[in-house]
């Protein structure tokens, strides 16, 4: 049986210098991500395009949201696999080429740093990494390769 997910957000532009669009360089590039219940996220654009760099990206916001996809969904697995995770931490990295009026993402990998309980674990903790990314509905959607490099290491060792 299908089931049919919605998600709704709303994004706020927040910069306007007071002449609006008027020119390139008169505008900011500052707005607002929001939904009901969590807090607004800042965005911009990246500041290779004009954007505030204390504030969040779309490009860094799809990078974020594979893997946080990617990280959930394993440990989903791993909790029903036994595998227990007492650490993870990703430092995912996105590359994206720019041509003329637009550009594209070419690959994102995930670089998982994963502690387990139990060194027994590792054979499995380092196969469900493929399990995960065939389930993540975001790394499902996209057209460009997510690769995943993981780093488990038992407690202790």
């Amino acid at each position: 049986m299908e089931r049919r997910h919605e998600y709704r957000t709303v994004v706020t532009w927040t910069g306007n210098r007071g002449t609006g669009t008027s020119g390139y360089r008169d505008f900011g590039r500052e707005h607002e991500v929001s939904t009901d219940g969590p807090g607004p996220i800042a965005g911009s654009s990246d500041p290779a395009f004009r954007g505030d760099p204390s504030r969040w990206n779309p490009e860094q916001l799809l990078v974020a949201s594979l893997s946080q996809c990617h990280m959930l969904w394993y440990l989903h697995l791993c909790s029903t696999s036994g595998v227990v995770v007492t650490e993870y931490l990703d430092r995912a990295f996105g590359s994206m080429t720019e041509s003329g009026a637009g550009g594209q993402f070419t690959e994102v990998v995930l670089r998982p740093e994963i502690t387990v309980e139990s060194a027994d674990m590792v054979e499995t903790a380092t196969r469900l990494h493929e399990d995960a990314h065939r389930a993540c509905f975001i790394a499902n959607s996209v057209n460009f390769p997510v690769r995943h490099e993981p780093t488990i290491t038992p407690a202790g060792g």
